[in-house]
């Protein structure tokens, strides 16, 4: 996992993977997108619905998401269904975003269900 090869040297692969995935997670409306799939699996015309958004621009979002492996979508006769991917390790991720903004002073829920057992994932641990 570490970002620096043996000898000191920076890895330049594993930092564009990390860039690009810290891309996935740094714009708003991706943000929002996955808040929404983290209660279940949602079709684009329910995102358009819930973040009031062009199809064409949640589309744009839902293949950056999949492009980087953090969504799955399925399809059902004309409808696409879009799922997290790796729902745990999202939780986990966003749980330590949050306690990682919490000890520098920012304290902020993202997705409050992913710390209310029974939903779609939960993580044991609490950020709040």
């Amino acid at each position: 996992m570490a970002m620096i090869e043996e000898g000191g040297l920076l890895d330049s692969r594993a930092t564009a993977v990390y860039a690009h995935l810290f891309d996935a997670l740094g714009d708003p409306t991706r943000l929002a997108v996955l808040q929404h799939l983290a209660s279940g699996e949602h079709r684009v015309r329910d995102l358009v619905q819930h973040l009031g958004l062009a199809q064409s621009t949640v589309s744009k979002h839902l293949s950056f998401l999949r492009d980087c492996r953090l969504v799955t979508v399925r399809s059902e006769g004309r409808a696409s269904w879009f799922d997290l991917a790796q729902p745990v390790a999202t939780a986990a991720l966003i749980n330590a975003a949050e306690l990682l903004l919490k000890d520098t002073g920012t304290r902020v829920t993202l997705c409050a269900h992913l710390h209310q057992p029974g939903e779609h994932f939960a993580v044991g641990t609490d950020a709040a």
